[in-house]
């Protein structure tokens, strides 16, 4: 390619909405183009990007013996609604009507249509397993669309979808799928972790995120280093302390805490750790019975230095679908603001939950239901009744690893795939069933496997960027090698050389870009470090008169003279490297 035939079009400076360094990178390099909220045009060095993703996802799908197929953007209602998905989606499902009036979605995903299609043409066992997967536009409508290809509303996705006889089978595809994402990510040139998490709203017994490594990332990673364990912080069991709760010490006082209702302020009165400390959360589950909703509220019981597990929260048994108690509720249960709230003497029945953490603590301080006052020396059995025991909390730093093989630390991280042993979680929805070798009907079993294609710029950026601007790795660039001729306008030799090298590496398979604009050399090396080309060689007149060329890695703090007739082989060590 040849600048002067392509588009490059560079900004010294990010528009003042964009907020991370990899959306300010892209705008700046021209790689994308805000059209609207969360929406983008992807220019021509963008797109380089994308496709080089795609080809590389494409061929480990393949690989891997899936089967490439291609499912529309719109999709009509009644497939959504016979899983449910159509009101458990909530507002990030868009919805479209027709000129009839006939309800759509604007997929987000597409797991209805592809198990509409193997319900109606797979009949036999004989046509199991098998595994399809498409490259296509997602658009799911984010309440605050940010971070330009990090969190917008249109989006590329790769999703593939196996269907298997048995829950055997199931977990074999996905292993093959996870062995392939694996391949991806290692050809992408980037730091991942794999790591275990939970299904969410697509539903199903098993899933792990594969995330790129970075400080920026919106996620925590827990994960140890002296074994192979690692999670999602959502999916992350914090483990219950070791040995037997101590046996109590304290009387159970009731001391004025007069407006201090947060467990640090309580703490640093009575001069106590903040691990002394309980903190009370209130949840409301409402359900209804007999045309009348009725109200059951939950108190959680945390350590005063843990924070809540929404995740954990919602899968203790009775507590899905909740809901955080208003303060008109909390002083109606328990006869005061939230502040002062604790298990001992409410004014309404509750259902409480301690942490496994907190069920093992002996004279702690909670709330005593009344405001500007505390309980101290507080002890289960003797004070207050055994609560329910849950995992509740995120872990930290020096848990306890549930591998029992260390310790947990923690990471940032950018998720960019995720694979999910879905069951029958569709197939019974949708009634999609195979006939068996005794002739009887089967329901399918299924997993399904996305990857954020154009999230993967802006990951790969976050993790790969310095002060003149981005760091591709090779085999996502969007060309990965520039010539940069001096004067490549003004001087025959030059040009000359320039022209023939650039031919040379042509034929030899490099993806190389040829400067030919003519700009100053500042110019020209702002540009491509901006736009993050990984390898640059700068044909100049002085050089030439030596036999020399430089060579230069984005990485790398000084150039190297390579002699002329050398070039095209160090380059191909360069790039096998």
């Amino acid at each position: 390619m040849r600048a002067s035939r392509f588009f490059v079009s560079t900004l010294k400076e990010a528009p003042s909405d964009a907020e991370i360094i990899s959306h300010k990178l892209m705008l700046r390099a021209g790689m994308i183009k805000r059209l609207g909220s969360g929406i983008y045009n992807y220019m021509p060095m963008g797109l380089r990007v994308i496709r080089k993703v795609e080809n590389i996802v494409r061929e480990e799908m393949n690989r891997a013996g899936a089967v490439e197929l291609l499912m529309p953007v719109v999709q009509p209602a009644e497939l959504w609604q016979e899983t449910g998905r159509w009101d458990k989606m909530g507002p990030e499902l868009m919805r479209v009507k027709d000129r009839h009036g006939r309800d759509y979605a604007i997929q987000p995903t597409s797991e209805e249509v592809i198990t509409d299609i193997v319900r109606s043409d797979i009949r036999s066992y004989r046509q199991l397993p098998i595994n399809f997967y498409h490259i296509q536009t997602k658009f799911r409508d984010e309440r605050r669309p940010r971070f330009g290809l990090m969190r917008g509303r249109e989006f590329t996705m790769k999703d593939a979808y196996s269907f298997d006889r048995d829950a055997e089978g199931m977990q074999k595809s996905y292993q093959a799928m996870y062995d392939a994402y694996v391949r991806i990510f290692d050809r992408f040139g980037l730091q991942f972790r794999a790591v275990a998490a939970d299904n969410g709203a697509i539903g199903g017994s098993g899933s792990h995120e594969f995330h790129v490594i970075a400080d920026t990332g919106e996620d925590a990673l827990v994960y140890c280093p002296a074994s192979d364990y690692a999670a999602n912080i959502e999916a992350a069991e914090a483990l219950a302390p070791a040995g037997e709760r101590a046996a109590p010490a304290a009387p159970l006082t009731k001391t004025p805490t007069p407006g201090k209702s947060k467990c640090e302020d309580v703490a640093a009165l009575l001069g106590l750790p903040l691990s002394r400390t309980v903190k009370s959360i209130v949840l409301t589950v409402e359900r209804e019975q007999e045309g009348v909703v009725k109200k059951e509220l939950w108190l959680l019981l945390l350590r005063g230095d843990h924070d809540l597990n929404e995740v954990k929260a919602s899968k203790v048994p009775g507590l899905s679908g909740y809901r955080f108690a208003t303060e008109a509720e909390i002083i109606e249960w328990f006869g005061t603001p939230p502040g002062y709230l604790g298990p001992i003497g409410t004014q309404k029945p509750v259902n409480v939950v301690a942490d496994r953490t907190v069920a093992a603590m002996s004279d702690f301080v909670c709330g005593a239901n009344e405001a500007d006052f505390h309980f101290t020396g507080v002890n289960w059995a003797r004070d207050a009744q055994e609560p329910i025991v849950a995992d509740l909390r995120n872990v930290v730093e020096g848990d306890p690893s549930p591998d029992g093989k260390g310790v947990l630390a923690i990471q940032r991280g950018i998720e960019v795939g995720h694979v999910f042993q879905l069951g029958t979680r569709y197939s019974k929805d949708m009634n999609a069933t195979y006939l068996d070798e005794t002739g009887k009907p089967q329901l399918i079993q299924m997993g399904c496997y996305g990857i954020g294609v154009t999230r993967i710029l802006g990951a790969a950026i976050e993790q790969n960027f310095d002060d003149k601007g981005i760091i591709w790795p090779a085999s996502i660039a969007p060309f990965e090698v520039v010539l940069c001729p001096m004067g490549y306008d003004r001087n025959e030799t030059v040009k000359a050389e320039a022209d023939k090298l650039y031919e040379a590496l042509l034929a030899a398979g490099v993806d190389v870009v040829l400067d030919d604009r003519g700009e100053r050399p500042g110019v020209m090396f702002a540009d491509w470090e901006l736009i993050g080309v990984p390898h640059r060689v700068v044909i100049g007149e002085r050089g030439l008169k030596e036999g020399k060329l430089e060579y230069q890695g984005r990485r790398d703090t000084a150039a190297t003279a390579v002699p002329v007739a050398d070039m095209v082989a160090f380059m191909g060590g360069r790039l096998s490297s």
